[in-house]
């Protein structure tokens, strides 16, 4: 794994931990300066995730402290605790934690997915790779893949700073105003689990990068706001017959392109064909208007996004976009990607998950 030194000054160094094990020895001297800092803070619980590991390697007994005990004593060997495992710095945060290793953390940050996800499955999503082009409807997707575990490798791409008006739908905290979107991701991510690996395009998607970004993908997430970024990995994904997901939260509409199973299959389900190629230049507002309304199907849209949409401009500066609703996409389009990973789903079209109309009294059968 390519994690760089602690005391890197690259952008690496902003989102991705260090991660030390006291069986090398060049681990060690590198450990031994950075527990010299006062100001770190230490916590060590890895006695504690020992024994819930003992635990769910025997779910048929209700261990006792002296079961425990003798279970761990061998399972420790030779090594004493402070060796075992590896030591997580987080250098945004001046963090070290005590943890198992890989193979054991992974065993038990998805031993409570089991049997909604089989092991068999489960270590069929580790080898997938994921890339999320936008972080703010794509941080809930990002996080929940990465708790899901649906995959071993996330992309987040956004050039975009984290502001106090995104925080009414991006679940982080203050202290990250003025971060980069897709590092503060990143981070959270890493906190989660430090061993998934995760790669930060911070500055957006651009043509010079988006095969960089797109090469060896299982599965595309569009969640950014740009009209030709869109069209660019709606482009790309086609030709490298890669899946793409789109969620809008409104109405809990979900887009899924199987360009892998559909190679002539057109973009947005056919919905800007009547445009044709797009003009030269920059675009004028009117038409980028145009096409956004036909990708989204302004009719089938919620009133209040519609009542909102003419409100741009001179009441409000932009759509909006709600915790709720970026939440519940962040679930949607986590179950149907894992699905789709996993061969289960194959499907292309647009699918809405709306709790209005669910819930509406007219439609319930009580």
């Amino acid at each position: 794994m390519d994690y760089l030194d602690y005391r890197s000054g690259s952008e690496v160094h902003a989102y991705r931990p260090r991660i030390f094990r006291l069986t090398d020895k060049n681990d060690v001297d590198v450990f031994n300066e950075l527990i010299g800092n006062p100001d770190l803070i230490i916590l060590d619980t890895l006695q504690r995730q020992l024994a819930e590991l003992m635990q769910i390697r025997n779910p048929g007994r209700r261990l006792q402290h002296e079961d425990t005990k003798v279970l761990l004593n061998a399972h420790l060997g030779d090594l004493g605790f402070h060796e075992y495992g590896v030591w997580v710095y987080f250098p945004w945060s001046n963090r070290l934690i005590h943890l198992v290793d890989e193979e054991e953390f992974y065993e038990l940050r998805t031993s409570r997915n089991q049997f909604k996800i089989t092991r068999e499955e489960q270590d069929i999503l580790r080898t997938k790779k994921i890339g999320i082009a936008g972080l703010s409807v794509g941080n809930a997707i990002a996080m929940t893949m990465a708790m899901e575990r649906i995959c071993g490798e996330i992309r987040l791409a956004d050039f975009d700073t984290l502001d106090l008006t995104n925080l009414n739908r991006i679940r982080t905290g203050i202290h990250h105003l003025g971060q980069n979107k897709a590092i503060v991701t990143a981070r959270e991510i890493a906190e989660i689990d430090p061993f998934l690996q995760v790669q930060v395009f911070s500055e957006g998607i651009t043509p010079e990068n988006i095969d960089l970004f797109i090469e060896g993908l299982d599965l595309v997430a569009d969640e950014c706001d740009s009209l030709e970024i869109k069209l660019l990995l709606r482009h790309k994904a086609k030709a490298a017959a890669i899946p793409v997901v789109m969620e809008t939260s409104d109405r809990g509409m979900l887009d899924v392109e199987r360009f892998d199973l559909e190679p002539d299959r057109p973009l947005f389900h056919g919905r800007i064909e009547a445009f044709g190629p797009l003009p030269e230049g920059p675009m004028p507002a009117e038409l980028r208007m145009q096409y956004l309304m036909a990708i989204v199907d302004y009719h089938q849209i919620s009133q209040r996004l519609r009542d909102s949409y003419a409100a741009i401009g001179h009441k409000i500066t932009s759509w909006p976009q709600l915790a709720s609703a970026v939440i519940l996409g962040g679930g949607t389009t986590t179950d149907v990607s894992r699905r789709l990973l996993l061969g289960q789903f194959q499907l292309s079209g647009r699918f809405y998950f709306d709790t209005e109309k669910i819930t509406d009294p007219i439609n319930l059968q009580l």
